[in-house]
């Protein structure tokens, strides 16, 4: 029998010791891609039996290439860069890792809020360059009694709210696929898009990218906000419109914004949202522990060594 053969289309790990040793039992043969672009993965991954992929792109066209795959493992929440119909119709089956850095985003999500309240970015910067005044902060309002809005109600937003409820936030939520048993249980307040846009102090976007949900928060959606709301998106880039984000912060509808994720990254050097007092940008880490990582890959590659064992795998996902 031929050895088990194992394509990884690109890696931003410091190692893969965690996915080399959950998949050691099957002794497989690893084949690294020269580049993310299809020709290189196709070279390595053309007769393997599974590819390990992170932000690579496997489009239906390279999918239906491929001789022998019968399992692919993401590193991460979201498998928009994977043709899943594609990768269904051809019998491969995708897994993902849907849990493995709840508490990571949900902590820097919280971090963002408060660093954006109680204007820490900005403080610092007058400390830093001599200024110790307090006029440039103020107004500065307390957080008990404020309003979070939770655009989406999956695992992530989930585990965010018992935070936001510690400092005293009202927790709205606009999830239509979420019970109202869940919302219950959770102490959380189920709203239509609209209330949520026109109650909430501070809007956080968790929503998946989908093509209804891309440019979810556009100029119609930044004008039902309240006037000096912040906006906080860990997510997805491209579900905010950033032209309208730009334009309602120009005109003072949005008191700020904290962004982890853009619509193209990296950031451009000259775009319109660096060098704002009221913007926070942090460089897509809000996944980032080295114990998630490890989770990370242990989960994802673990998943791809069940199905090559003919098991089911956790965390599977279909088209």
């Amino acid at each position: 029998m031929s050895q088990t053969l194992i394509a990884i289309t690109d890696s931003p790990f410091p190692s893969l010791d965690p996915a080399k040793k959950a998949l050691a039992r099957l002794d497989p043969e690893y084949r690294m891609a020269n580049s993310p672009s299809a020709d290189d993965i196709l070279a390595v991954a053309r007769n393997a039996d599974a590819i390990l992929v992170t932000y690579a792109k496997l489009s239906g066209d390279l999918l239906r290439q491929l001789t022998k795959c019968r399992a692919i493992g993401r590193f991460g929440l979201g498998v928009d860069n994977i043709d899943l119909p594609a990768a269904k119709a051809c019998g491969i089956a995708v897994n993902y890792v849907p849990d493995y850095c709840l508490r990571e985003v949900s902590d820097q999500a919280m971090a963002l809020l408060l660093a954006l309240a109680r204007k820490v970015t900005l403080a610092n910067k007058l400390v830093q360059s001599g200024r110790w005044e307090m006029p440039p902060l103020v107004p500065l309002r307390r957080l008990e009694g404020q309003v979070l809005g939770l655009v989406g109600f999956g695992n992530i937003p989930r585990a965010l709210a018992p935070k936001a409820k510690a400092f005293g936030l009202k927790i709205l939520t606009h999830d239509p696929y979420v019970t109202s048993d869940v919302l219950d249980a959770a102490g959380v307040e189920g709203v239509s898009f609209d209330d949520l846009l026109a109650r909430s102090d501070f809007v956080s976007v968790h929503a998946p990218l989908l093509p209804t949900t891309r440019g979810l928060m556009n100029v119609a959606a930044f004008a039902k906000m309240k006037k000096g709301a912040y906006l906080i998106n860990t997510a997805r880039g491209p579900l905010i419109d950033e032209p309208a984000l730009i334009a309602a912060l120009d005109s003072g509808q949005l008191g700020g914004a904290a962004l982890d994720v853009v619509t193209t990254e990296p950031l451009a050097k000259d775009s319109p949202l660096i060098g704002r007092d009221n913007v926070i940008l942090t460089p897509h880490t809000a996944f980032y522990s080295v114990e998630a990582l490890e989770e990370l890959q242990t989960k994802c590659a673990s998943d791809v060594a069940r199905v090559l064992s003919g098991e089911k795998a956790v965390y599977p996902i279909s088209a």
